[in-house]
């Protein structure tokens, strides 16, 4: 556990690690995969022309290595048609700038008018379970940083630090409240604070737990990484908890070729239809 903290924290998953590169390199021919899927059914047209399988596979390798699959064989590059889908240029920091604007203008009226709801929930928490309030975890960020995310505690002080989907049985380790809490998402309530921050953003992709290696692994060889983790994201409000990593992350992939002021109030605008739905969570 220390040496992945420390991998995680001080070599900023540069890849050092022979089990999490072996993870990425795995992670992206199935996140390819998703990406071809998606483009050949219409539902994305990342690249023109449509590319096949390998192309893609070799593109998400040139991401990931800097180094071109096929020049050892003398073959043409099979990425040059691929235009670079993920740059840092003029237009990109602009929309990173809007985003910055919108996050601002929002979590500050959000988190005067939510204060007093959420002192209520916080209250709520301590008199129905033992243990704090707030539950501070480590997340991954942008460029995978970490960084300390917290949430309305919904599991009890003793449940195993890991993703719920891996749990056996997640429903007993739930305090009294915390289904309820899930369900409506009062739990995310408190991240408006990391979104004032800057450490989050109110669209992206959901912060992954520091230990969730399969997850990091797809979103770097995808380049998803570069982004900053959201309150709310494409991925979400397309099936939340139901989803499977290599369709999150391939449609983490597709918000990061889209992403724009009005993808993020559309999405927002989705998210508050979830959320009085209460849809896309398990538990």
């Amino acid at each position: 556990m220390k040496k992945t903290r420390r991998l995680h924290t001080e070599l900023g998953f540069q890849l050092r690690n022979k089990h999490l590169k072996h993870r990425v390199i795995q992670s992206s021919e199935t996140v390819a995969r998703r990406l071809l899927d998606r483009t050949m059914s219409g539902q994305c047209l990342p690249w023109q022309p449509v590319a096949d399988k390998r192309r893609v596979e070799d593109f998400v390798h040139y991401q990931l290595t800097g180094t071109d699959p096929c020049k050892s064989s003398g073959s043409l590059k099979s990425f040059d048609l691929l235009p670079q889908c993920f740059p840092r240029d003029a237009n990109g920091l602009l929309r990173m700038f809007l985003k910055r604007v919108l996050d601002i203008a929002i979590s500050i009226p959000a988190i005067a008018i939510l204060a007093v709801p959420m002192i209520v929930v916080a209250f709520a928490v301590r008199a129905t379970s033992k243990g704090p309030a707030l539950y501070w975890s480590k997340r991954v960020g942008r460029d995978n940083h970490l960084f300390s995310m917290p949430k309305f505690r919904t599991m009890r002080v003793n449940a195993p630090v890991v993703a719920t989907h891996l749990l056996n049985d997640p429903a007993q380790h739930l305090t009294p409240i915390g289904g309820f809490l899930r369900k409506s998402s009062f739990d995310e309530l408190p991240q408006l604070w990391c979104i004032l921050k800057g450490d989050m953003s109110l669209v992206g992709p959901r912060p992954a737990l520091f230990n969730q290696d399969d997850l990091i692994a797809a979103r770097t060889a995808a380049n998803v990484h570069t982004l900053p983790p959201g309150l709310t994201g494409w991925a979400q409000v397309n099936g939340r908890d139901e989803l499977a990593i290599p369709d999150k992350v391939a449609l983490d992939a597709e918000y990061l070729r889209r992403h724009s002021l009005l993808f993020d109030l559309r999405i927002l605008a989705m998210t508050a239809m979830k959320v009085v739905g209460g849809s896309g969570v398990r538990h």
